[in-house]
């Protein structure tokens, strides 16, 4: 059973989310070949000061960006 952990900064719509984990989930299933039922996806959204690259936050960047 194929488990798929995505982790982002907060702020996409319920939608977009679920556009995302269909593509996941059947990205999965034609890549290994697991049914569809057995792929098991979850979504970590994370607030945009939790999450950062190159020691700087989302936050700190966006804020630097304008």
């Amino acid at each position: 059973m194929p488990f798929v952990e995505v982790t982002l900064v907060e702020g996409r719509s319920p939608e977009q989310l679920r556009t995302m984990i269909s593509a996941v989930t059947h990205a999965v299933a034609d890549s290994v070949g697991a049914p569809v039922a057995n792929i098991r996806v979850a979504v970590r959204e994370v607030p945009a000061t939790h999450f950062a690259a190159g020691d700087q936050t989302v936050a700190e960047r966006n804020a630097a960006a304008g």
